[in-house]
């Protein structure tokens, strides 16, 4: 059996909806887009 650590090491990152890139995420988030992109939505 795998440890937890490193069974989440594992996972693939997630990736932004928007600009495709992989996202640095809190272990709790939800969001689907980058910072980046969450910013330019929120402006617009």
């Amino acid at each position: 059996m795998t440890p937890g650590a490193e069974f989440f090491r594992q996972i693939d990152p997630k990736i932004c909806t928007d600009c495709g890139k992989p996202m640095v995420e809190m272990h709790e988030s939800y969001l689907n887009q980058c910072d980046k992109c969450l910013s330019q939505t929120e402006h617009n």
